[in-house]
């Protein structure tokens, strides 16, 4: 699953309308106009499409890591409130590739207010079985010895849990 596709089930998912869109960005740091959200919002071609699914779009806007991590801070400052940085609080850490489902999970557990329990109801509606333990070994640090990494389908499973949840 690529940025942009990302971005495409978490909108569809939360019901987030462009106007909200650019106000999220706004809110994570990144300026976005009303006319590049239908860019953003466009899936990428990849290998595993067939020619005639995905047109290829030239006028797309590519979604990097650090537009993504934009969109989620801003995603949890709209939910929530701005929020007062404390002197000596430490930065967060830059994402990278491997670790941007981890990160998507933990941003939207924070912004939407979720317990675990909640997580896991999520997860359940959206068709995979998982412990607390197996949550929790998603949503520690990277680096933690019981760290693990969040595939692509869990990933998806959990934004389709949230569509069942919230679009219903």
């Amino acid at each position: 699953m690529d940025n942009n596709d990302i971005l495409i089930r978490t909108r569809y998912a939360l019901d987030i309308k462009n106007r909200d869109m650019v106000e999220i960005f706004k809110l994570g740091g990144m300026e976005v106009t009303r006319e590049e959200v239908p860019k953003i919002l466009t899936k990428s071609k990849d290998e595993f499409d067939d020619e005639a699914s995905v047109e290829e779009n030239d006028d797309q806007i590519k979604c990097d890591y650090k537009m993504l991590e934009s969109f989620l801070n801003g995603f949890i400052t709209f939910k929530r409130g701005k929020q007062d940085t404390k002197q000596g609080q430490p930065k967060a850490p830059e994402t990278t590739k491997d670790h941007v489902n981890n990160m998507l999970l933990k941003k939207l557990k924070v912004a939407l207010q979720l317990t675990t329990e909640d997580m896991l109801d999520i997860l359940d509606d959206g068709g995979i079985a998982v412990s607390k333990g197996e949550l929790g070994a998603i949503l520690r640090k990277p680096g933690h010895r019981n760290y693990k990494d969040c595939g692509d389908n869990f990933a998806r499973k959990f934004l389709k849990g949230l569509a069942v949840r919230y679009r219903a």
